[in-house]
C-alpha cells in the first residue's frame, strides 16, 4: 500500500497508558487527551503512523466490546477523539485503530436483548453456536460459543448478514467521521474470510490505500493476503526470532527467518508484514532478554528487516513488564511519555535515529532481501532495490570484532548510523565492530551523507490522502523501480467485486501478475516527492 512502505508505526493500549479503570464506571474522563502533548515525542521517534488497541466502549479490558461506535468513556468521547485525530494529521500522524470482529462482550446490546427475551428476541441468530438446549457457564438459560473458551467473550455469528452489515457500518462511521487509515483485525485466523472480502471491498472503496492487517500468531501468512483478504499479517516468526536468537547468541535463527520469508523466492516476499518487538500480549522485550545491551540491535534489526517497525508504547525507553497466568496489565502500564521512570534515554536517542535512516532509505522502505554473511554472533544481510543497495551488519558479542562480507562491488560504503563514517569497499571487505553494535552501509561514490540529527518534518496526511487514482487503460507502463510492463486487462475479482489490474513484464513476457486497480494507479510518497506508481510509457 502506498503509504505503509513509508511508514513507522507507534502502538499504545489506551486503556492501560490513560490508566483507565479496570472496570467501566461509566464516568466520563479525557483521559486520552494527554496524547496531545506526546505527538513531539512521537514525531522525534519519526512515528507517522498511531495504532490503537480497542478504544470501543467496553466492560473491561477492550476486547469485550459493548458499542462500536462510540469511545469508551473512559478515555473520553467522540468529539474529543475526533479533535485528537485532527491534531495528529497536521502533525504528519495517520491513525490506525484495532478491529475487534470475532467476538464481544456479554453487556452489547444485542446479547442483552437474547438474555432479555431469550427465544423472542431478533438477535438470536446473531451468535456463534447460540442455542437453547443448555446452560452457559455464566448461567444463562442458553448455550453460546465463546472465543477461545472465554465466556466473557461472545463470538459473534459472521455468516449473518445483517451482524456483517453492523460491522460494515461501523467502519464506514470511523472511517468517514475520523478519517481513520487502516485497521489490525484481532483474531484475524477464526475469522470467517468471506467477510474479509466485504470489509476490503469497503475500506478499499473508501480510501484506496487503507490498510488492513490481521493478528495472527502462526501458520501460513498467505492464507489471510491471497485471494483478496487483507493486505498483511503480524510477523510473529520474526518477533520470537530477534530476540531468542539474541539471547541463544544464534544469529543463525533470525537469519532463517529472513531468507525464508523474504530472499528471492521467500515464501512471504510479497507481504510487507507487520513487525514488533513486542506489544500489548507479549512480555516487554527488555524483560525477555537477558542481556539488555542487546536492545540497541533488536530495533536496528526491526527497523532494517523488511516490512513496517513498529514501537510499542514505553518500549523506546526500556521498560519491562511481563505477562502472568493472571494478569496482562503489567503490559500495559499507565505513562507520561514524556516523562517515563528509569527511562534508558540513549536506547530512546538510537530508536530516534534508526527512525531517520529508515525514512531516508530507498533500501529498507521497498528493497529486496539476501543473507550475505551468517554466524553464531555476527551477521551481514543486504537491502536493495536497482538504485540503491545497503548492507546492515551486527555483533552481538560483548567486545571489539571484525566482521568480513562480500560487498560485490568497487565502491564506499557509508554508515548512516554512526555519523556517516566511510569505508573502502573492493570486493571483499572487513570492517571491525565495536561490542553490541551494528551499521547499517549506504554503497556510494562517496558523496552520500545522512543527517540522522535532523527530525524529519512530516507532511500533514491530507497532502497524501488527496491523491486520485487516474483511470488505467491497456498500454505500457513503468514502474516506479525501473521494470517495464504491459497492461493486457481490468478484471473484476470473483469473490469480492474489486477492480484488478492484469499485466506482463516486458522483459520477461512469461511473468504476468494481477495488482488491486487502485494500488496499481496511486500515487505514492517517495524521498519526500509524490509520485506515480506506475507510469504510461510514451
Amino acid at each position: 500500500m502506498s503509504f505503509i512502505n513509508e511508514s513507522i508505526v507507534y502502538n499504545i493500549y489506551p486503556l492501560g497508558y490513560c490508566g483507565a479503570p479496570k472496570e467501566n464506571d461509566g464516568e466520563l474522563c479525557y483521559r486520552l487527551d494527554k496524547l496531545h502533548d506526546s505527538i513531539p515525542h512521537l514525531k522525534d521517534l519519526g512515528v507517522n503512523v498511531l495504532l490503537f488497541n480497542p478504544l470501543f466502549q467496553s466492560s473491561r479490558h477492550g476486547y469485550d466490546t459493548i458499542d462500536y461506535k462510540q469511545v469508551d468513556c473512559r478515555l473520553g468521547d467522540n468529539a474529543s477523539f475526533k479533535k485528537l485525530c485532527e491534531a495528529l494529521r497536521q502533525n504528519g500522524i495517520r491513525v490506525m485503530l484495532d478491529g475487534v470482529f470475532n467476538h464481544v462482550g456479554r453487556d452489547f446490546w444485542a446479547f442483552k436483548d437474547v438474555q432479555e427475551k431469550k427465544w423472542d428476541s431478533p438477535y438470536c441468530g446473531w451468535f456463534q453456536n447460540l442455542n437453547f438446549g443448555g446452560t452457559s457457564p455464566y448461567g444463562d438459560p442458553f448455550w453460546y460459543e465463546g472465543w477461545s473458551g472465554h465466556y466473557d467473550l461472545v463470538k459473534l455469528n459472521l455468516q449473518n448478514p445483517d451482524v456483517v452489515a453492523h460491522l460494515l457500518d461501523a467502519v464506514s462511521f470511523w472511517i468517514d467521521e475520523f478519517g481513520i487509515d487502516g485497521l489490525r483485525i484481532d483474531a484475524a485466523d477464526v475469522i470467517n474470510p468471506d467477510f474479509f472480502k466485504q470489509l476490503r471491498h469497503l475500506c478499499k472503496s473508501k480510501k484506496p490505500d487503507f490498510w488492513l492487517y490481521g493478528e495472527i500468531v502462526g501458520g501460513d501468512y498467505n492464507r489471510l493476503v491471497r485471494g483478496g483478504l487483507l493486505d498483511s499479517v503480524t510477523n510473529y516468526e520474526c518477533y520470537k526470532g530477534i530476540y531468542s536468537s539474541h539471547n541463544d547468541h544464534n544469529y543463525f535463527e533470525i537469519a532463517h527467518s529472513l531468507g525464508r520469508q523474504f530472499a528471492n523466492g521467500g515464501i512471504y516476499r510479497d507481504i510487507y508484514t507487520f513487525n514488533f518487538a513486542d506489544n500489548h500480549d507479549v512480555n516487554r522485550v527488555a524483560s525477555e532478554l537477558r542481556d539488555k545491551n542487546h536492545l540497541y540491535n533488536v530495533y536496528t534489526m526491526l527497523y532494517t528487516m523488511p516490512g513496517v517497525p513498529s514501537i510499542y508504547y514505553g518500549s523506546e525507553y526500556g521498560i519491562e513488564g511481563r505477562r502472568t497466568w493472571e494478569s496482562d496489565y503489567d503490559l500495559r502500564p499507565c505513562l507520561d511519555l514524556n516523562n517515563v521512570p528509569n527511562a534508558n534515554l540513549m536506547l530512546n536517542g538510537h530508536i530516534s535515529r534508526l527512525g531517520r535512516v529508515r525514512l531516508g532509505l530507498e533500501a529498507l522502505k521497498y528493497g529486496d532481501f539476501e543473507n550475505v554473511n551468517i554466524m553464531n554472533e555476527k551477521l551481514v544481510y543486504k537491502r536493495f532495490t536497482g538504485n540503491q543497495t545497503v548492507f546492515v551488519a551486527f555483533n552481538l558479542t560483548d567486545r571489539d570484532e571484525r566482521i568480513g562480507f562480500d560487498a560485490r562491488c568497487n565502491a564506499k560504503l557509508t554508515d548512516v548510523l554512526n555519523g556517516n563514517e566511510v569505508f573502502d569497499a573492493n570486493g571483499w571487505t572487513e570492517l571491525p565492530m565495536k561490542p553490541y553494535s551494528a551499521r547499517i552501509l549506504v554503497v556510494n561514490d562517496g558523496s552520500f551523507r545522512l543527517n540522522t540529527d535532523e527530525q524529519v518534518q512530516p507532511k500533514p496526511v491530507e497532502a497524501v490522502t488527496e491523491q486520485k487514482a487516474e483511470e488505467i487503460t491497456p498500454g505500457k507502463y513503468r514502474h516506479f523501480k525501473g521494470g517495464e510492463y504491459e497492461v493486457t486487462a481490468i478484471a473484476k475479482h470473483s469473490e469480492s467485486g474489486e477492480r484488478l489490474v492484469i499485466y506482463r513484464s516486458l522483459s520477461n513476457p512469461e511473468d504476468v501478475w494481477a495488482r488491486p486497480y487502485e494500488m496499481f494507479a496511486e500515487t505514492i510518497e517517495r524521498d519526500g516527492k509524490q509520485i506515480k506508481r506506475f507510469t504510461p510509457m510514451d
